[in-house]
């Protein structure tokens, strides 16, 4: 069972952003991928510009899908007040 929190926010709660969290995503997506094609691992990887753009796509995608399930949980669940 998780403590509960002694913060308590003067804000308004809100939803997250859809699109930034895409953005986040995308650009964790290419940070992944250089990092698969730079990587530490001392052997020849040949990793393609299509490779790096999937990875972009799919990284972008979880954290939009991520956040959209978050935003739908806490309008149903959390903050029903907000309808």
């Amino acid at each position: 069972m998780p403590l509960p929190s002694l913060y308590v926010s003067r804000d308004k709660p809100r939803e997250w952003s859809v699109a930034r969290a895409a953005a986040y995503g995308a650009v964790l997506g290419i940070a992944a991928g250089l990092f698969k094609t730079l990587g530490l691992t001392h052997q020849a990887i040949a990793t393609s510009v299509p490779e790096i753009a999937g990875v972009t796509l799919c990284f972008a995608l979880l954290c939009a899908g991520a956040t959209a399930l978050r935003n739908f949980i806490a309008r149903r669940l959390i903050w029903p007040e907000l309808r």
